[in-house]
């Protein structure tokens, strides 16, 4: 009886062991942080932007995707591209009204996504993949500097006043590029338009909100974020740093996950690495040459100790995260998908980043994001209104 119990001891603490295997991440292979999962928010597969700096709609689309799956919808497979095919006609159309004084290039913001949706409605991916060119996977260069150059010979005007054919023009490379739009589809067995298919899908736009922390303009009010890539002009709430890290906390805990626009040109933001960290002392880190893909080198081959397992982090503070964004070395870089929270053997809090980059990397495509990282690098964050605690939903003015 006595070598039965013995046994029986061992075979659960070999389980225990086993179990608490499987519940253990790690930041790649043969890495010394050692996660466990405190939250873990359903999520679509990642996919892969490739060669385009179209992050914000693929980001802003997983985290509805995600909304779907939260909501009973299912897993629902959107279309980055006719986002990105509908931005493109709009952000023409500005780019001339200004005379080709604001920006025009891939870029976003996740403003542009409810602005799409409610004004053109959305399609899933099997109606509308944006693969017309020759491709296997998107490439946007050429797409882009032919439209920009169109754009351009409107702007310059030369016969005195514009022509009634240059939208048509704009549409002509769209859909040469990305495919003409459906005026109607079928998706599992009914017909549908774009906008009563944004209709079956039951998404309020009016429900996401962006916020921020930044402080060159007033808290608890909206301004619009002064970055190249927001030619819509579209408003942030603006609040303290502690109130924003609540609000990602706040949404996480309630099962619903965020869209995160961050800077990724640290040194402590490696992919291959599987983290976004912003180590005390970050002179052993180094990059080896570039990898701007993805339209900046958040890519690129990062190595140092702290990749390898967890340091000490600086401790970030509003007048550093100011400072910081004042002097351009926190720029618009990157959206990603925040679908949940870890902690590591020494009980320190990441967020789970699904990334756009393909899944190449020993994380399958997802990275890990310290708390100094989120605290310092966050641009913007969008989110669910309803996550909002009450008291600040009152100071925001939001209903």
């Amino acid at each position: 009886m006595k070598q039965l119990l013995v046994a029986l001891v061992l075979m659960g603490s070999l389980f225990a062991i086993q179990l608490q295997a499987q519940d253990t991440l790690r930041n790649k292979k043969d890495g010394k942080y050692y996660f466990t999962v405190d939250k873990d928010i359903e999520a679509n597969e990642v996919q892969n932007q490739s060669r385009t700096g179209t992050c914000w709609s693929f980001s802003a689309l997983s985290f509805l995707e995600s909304e779907l799956i939260r909501m009973g919808k299912g897993k629902i497979k959107l279309s980055e591209m006719y986002i990105v095919r509908k931005a493109y006609e709009d952000k023409a159309e500005k780019y001339i009204r200004m005379h080709g004084t604001i920006n025009f290039g891939q870029g976003g913001a996740f403003h542009d996504i409810p602005y799409v949706i409610e004004n053109y409605g959305i399609v899933p991916e099997s109606a509308y993949e944006g693969l017309n060119y020759g491709e296997e996977k998107h490439n946007h260069s050429e797409m882009e500097s032919m439209l920009k150059a169109m754009c351009d010979v409107v702007i310059a005007n030369k016969q005195g006043h514009l022509t009634t054919a240059w939208k048509g023009a704009i549409k002509g490379v769209l859909d040469s590029y990305l495919g003409i739009v459906p005026d109607s589809f079928m998706y599992e067995g009914k017909k549908y338009t774009p906008k009563s298919y944004a209709k079956f899908l039951g998404l309020n736009m009016s429900d996401y909100i962006v916020v921020s922390s930044f402080t060159h303009h007033p808290f608890y009010q909206p301004f619009i974020l002064e970055v190249q890539d927001n030619w819509m002009m579209g408003s942030v709430y603006n609040m303290p740093l502690e109130e924003m890290m609540s609000v990602i906390d706040g949404s996480l805990d309630k099962g619903y996950s965020v869209a995160w626009a961050a800077d990724v040109s640290e040194k402590g933001f490696s992919f291959w690495n599987g983290l976004a960290i912003v180590p005390v002392d970050d002179n052993n880190l180094k990059q080896k040459g570039s990898d701007n893909k993805n339209f900046n080198d958040g890519g690129a081959e990062r190595t140092g100790t702290q990749f390898d397992s967890p340091g000490e982090e600086k401790k970030i503070t509003q007048e550093m995260r100011q400072k910081a964004f004042d002097n351009y070395l926190t720029t618009d870089d990157h959206g990603m998908h925040i679908t949940g929270i870890v902690h590591d053997q020494n009980g320190k809090r990441y967020y789970i980043v699904k990334n756009s980059w393909g899944t190449d990397n020993d994380c399958d495509g997802y990275m890990y994001a310290s708390v100094p990282y989120v605290q310092y690098k966050t641009m913007n964050v969008m989110i669910h209104k309803d996550t909002l605690p009450k008291a600040l939903k009152k100071k925001l003015g939001i209903n």
